[in-house]
Order: C-alpha cells, then sequence, then structure tokens
C-alpha cells in the first residue's frame, strides 16, 4: 500500500510541476488555462477557456501492471522513463512487456515469484510444522568399585521434525507424521526401540511448558515414516496450528521451489529455501537400526538441511507439502544435496498406519502385493509447451509374475501399464513407482482395475485384494 501511494504522489507531483511550467510559460497567450488531465494514454491535454485543447504528448507511463515497458513514457514507480527496461519495482520488466505478474520479475529470476511468495509460502508451512523431542534411555557400563565393573541407565534426548497431517482443532487432536528414525533407537532400552517419551512443540512456543505429549501409532523402517498422534490438547486447541495441504508430487518439476522448515541442530524451528534437483529416484542406505539395508525412492533438493530437519515437511512455493525431509549427503566434495520422501509416499503410508494401527496393537504398515517384478522398457524426457517444464515419461510392463500371486493368470510377462483405478481414481502409469506407490493405498477387499497393452490390444484386467496378501514393512 505504501508503494502505492508514493506512486500516486510522484505522478502528482510531475503534472503539477508541468503545470506550473507550461502556465508560466504560455502566460502571453489570451486564453485562459482551464484544466490539465492526463488521458489513458500519459498524454498531457491542455483544455484552454477558447475550448481549444492541446497535446503536449506523453508525460507519464505505464507502470507495468498492464505489461507495457516504458517506452512510451515514465512508469509513475520510480520515475525512470523505461528506455531500458526497468520498472524500478520489481526488475527488468521492458524486453518482454512482462509486470511481474505474468513474467519474469528480475528480482530472483522466478517466473511471478518473489520473496512475499516465499514468505507466505513459508508461513503457511510454519502452521504445521512441529519439533519433535524424544527421550531414551539406555544402560551404559560403567567402572564400579574396586575396579569391577557396574550399570548404570543414561537418559538422552532426540531431537527431530514434523508434520502435522490431520487435525481437529476443536478437540485438539491431531495425527502428526516424522521419520521413523526420529523416534527409534536400536541402542536404547524401549520396547522396540520406539520412544516412550515423545514431546511436540509449535512454532513460537519452544519452551517446556508448552510441551505436547505425544504418542507412537506406527511405523515404516523400510519406508522411514511414523504417524504420532495428540489427543485433547489445550495447547492445540488454543492455537492457530493446522494441518498440512499436501500437494501430488508426482506433478513436481524440477527447478520447482522447495521450502524446508524443521528443526535444525535442536534450535528450533526455522525455514531455508532452494529448489528441487531431482523429482524421483532411489537411494540405498542402512536403515535406522544399523544393519538392514533399505531403498527408498525420494526426490533431491539443494534446500538446506541439517540433523535436527528429519521428519520435518518440504514445501513448495504455495506452501503445499511436497516432501518429508529424511536425508543429507554429508561428505567434504558435495554441497546442498538433501533428500525428502515424496508427498504421494507420506501421506499413502500416513493413511495406511492410521487405517491398519491406531486403536490396534498393530504398528507395521501393511501392503499388498501383487507378485508382479515391474520393469522400463524405455524412458524418455518430454517438454510441455503449456507449462514449460520436462518431465520423465517411462514404458512401464510386467516383466515377471510370481506363481500363486493375486496377480497370477491376470497379468502376462510383456504386458504395458496404461492406467491404473483404484477408488474411483484413475492414474495414469508413466512411471515405475506409479505401480509400486499405488499398492500402499490399497487395503483388503478393494479392487484394482489395470489397463495394459497386451500384443498391441488394449484391455482392462481386475484385481481384488485379499487379506492374506498384506504384508508388513
Amino acid at each position: 500500500m505504501k508503494t502505492k501511494i508514493c506512486s500516486v504522489i510522484c505522478v502528482l507531483c510531475l503534472v503539477l510541476c508541468l503545470v506550473v511550467v507550461l502556465t508560466d510559460y504560455n502566460a502571453s497567450v489570451p486564453a485562459q488555462l482551464i484544466s490539465a488531465d492526463i488521458n489513458a494514454n500519459g498524454e498531457l491535454i491542455l483544455v484552454y477557456g477558447d475550448g481549444t485543447e492541446q497535446n503536449l504528448g506523453v508525460v507519464v507511463g505505464k507502470d507495468g501492471a498492464d505489461g507495457k515497458d516504458g517506452m512510451d513514457g515514465k512508469d509513475g514507480a520510480d520515475g525512470k522513463d523505461g528506455t531500458n527496461g526497468k520498472d524500478g519495482t520489481d526488475g527488468k520488466d521492458g524486453k518482454d512487456g512482462a509486470d511481474g505478474k505474468d513474467g519474469k520479475d528480475g528480482k530472483d529470476g522466478k517466473d511471478g515469484k518473489d520473496s512475499s511468495d516465499i514468505s507466505a509460502a513459508s508461513a503457511k508451512g510454519l502452521r504445521s510444522a512441529v519439533s519433535v523431542v524424544c527421550y531414551f534411555e539406555k544402560n551404559v557400563q560403567q567402572g564400579g568399585w574396586f575396579g569391577s565393573p557396574g550399570t548404570t541407565i543414561q537418559g538422552y534426548i532426540s531431537a527431530g521434525s514434523g508434520v502435522i497431517y490431520r487435525m481437529d482443532g476443536d478437540e485438539g487432536d491431531a495425527f502428526i507424521i516424522t521419520n521413523y528414525h526420529v523416534v527409534y533407537d536400536a541402542s536404547s532400552n524401549s520396547v522396540n526401540g520406539i520412544s516412550e517419551e515423545i514431546s511436540l512443540y509449535l512454532y513460537g512456543a519452544e519452551f517446556a511448558e508448552k510441551a505436547i505429549p505425544a504418542t507412537y501409532v506406527g511405523g515404516s523402517m523400510y519406508y522411514d515414516l511414523a504417524v504420532l498422534r495428540v489427543e485433547d490438547s489445550e495447547i492445540l486447541r488454543e492455537s492457530d496450528v493446522c494441518a498440512a495441504e499436501i500437494a501430488d508430487s508426482d506433478a513436481i518439476a524440477v527447478g520447482s521451489s522447495a521450502i524446508a522448515i524443521g528443526n535444525p541442530q535442536g534450535y528450533g524451528i526455522s525455514a531455508s529455501y532452494g529448489i528441487v534437483s531431482v523429482d524421483s529416484e532411489y537411494i540405498g542406505m542402512i536403515a535406522s537400526d544399523g544393519k538392514t539395508e533399505v531403498i527408498f525412492r525420494v526426490m533431491r533438493v539443494d534446500t538446506a538441511v541439517n540433523l535436527g530437519n528429519s521428519g520435518g515437511g518440504l514445501y513448495n512455493d504455495n506452501g503445499k507439502l511436497i516432501g518429508i525431509v529424511n536425508a543429507k549427503i554429508v561428505d567434504d566434495g558435495v554441497e546442498n544435496i538433501g533428500y525428502a520422501i515424496p508427498s504421494n509416499i507420506a501421506a499413502s503410508v500416513a493413511d495406511n498406519i492410521i487405517d491398519y494401527c491406531y486403536g490396534t496393537e498393530n504398528t507395521n504398515v501393511q501392503r499388498a502385493l501383487l507378485g508382479i517384478t515391474v520393469g522400463i522398457s524405455d524412458s524418455k524426457a518430454v517438454f510441455d509447451p503449456e507449462s514449460g517444464e520436462v518431465s520423465v515419461v517411462e514404458t512401464v510392463f510386467v516383466q515377471a509374475v510370481s506363481e500363486g500371486s493375486l496377480a497370477y493368470d491376470v497379468l502376462q510377462e510383456g504386458d504395458m501399464f496404461i492406467s491404473a483405478t483404484l477408488h474411483g481414481e484413475m492414474t495414469k502409469i508413466t512411471r515405475q513407482h506409479h505401480v509400486i506407490d499405488m499398492m500402499l493405498g490399497v487395503r483388503a477387499g478393494d479392487t484394482v482395475m489395470i489397463e495394459i497393452l497386451r500384443n498391441g490390444e488394449k484391455m482392462t484386467v481386475a484385481i481384488t485384494v485379499t487379506e492374506d496378501c498384506l504384508t508388513a514393512y
């Protein structure tokens, strides 16, 4: 608002000065000056008492709001004449007529996005962010009297991050997504290694009196995801927090904004900003138990993430959740390579845990297995002229079918996937992970409709999921 007021004042000052100068200059003319107005083209029109008009040409131009580049006059924003394309407000707009709303604003090199957009997106993400602090105990061997060994119990904490996934503000209830390795420590005395004392802290309320107790619902070491539960919290009821809005991570393109919000180094919730470097890839590592080899599908980002960011959200420039931060490369020769579990996986795993674990004794993800091996026969990059983005498209096919599995006698080796429909929603299968990730959303009794191409002929097959094909992950 202040910028707009200043712009108007500058225009008015310019007009008044011109009027004064011109009036003085035309003082010997018998006809009296009646009015001086600027028309829609930015031209100064003088009207005299005898009815004549005088057009003094362009004295003030558009300020970029309608895409003009200032070549026809001054833009009113900073008094510059626009011949060099500068509008003084958000950068260079004179070459393509863009004004920062529908083109490049020259300020941060991003198309229509500036610091105010990122600030707003960060604010939205902060409302769904929590710090996660877990208390553990373990036995520690120490020297005893006269050199005899002794054992003492040592308490310690582990700090990470989380995202509010579902919330009932009136009841003070919520489900929170975090990383499995945030709440798990294989060396602890806790049952199954899961912390038995978990506390959450909201942004802006990160001190002892504001601790919110949470309980473990379930999780998966193989997906590095866990769900926590908060019930009847007065702090939640009185807060301005909300559940995260989930974005479709399959729609994320390389170069998209990536805002990490978490609890780095346990110093409290903060935000960092970067872009998506790779939209989907697989990384292998040793799991949180220190011995199991696991492979995660992740997106790679150059956003700064550190210890304590684990379990925190990765948001796009609209403040929607696109991933859960879970890893980074730490090496002297590597800079800014962090990883996040895509939001589609995180949401599917969270829903699976809530459906199968909440209110039960089960604590594991239950995944349905089709009994097939999926392969890729072709892969290429495709440019979309409308969005201006490049995406990878794969040709996905059935490589093998296990005997006695759900897919046995339904799918055949060589079948090419086209689409899959589950719960009335159709997904085009253009990446190998579409088939794999889809099974996280399948429940016992569901029927999956799969469109395939077999020997050049399109057909649709149906597979109904049974209880005995569910496997704990």
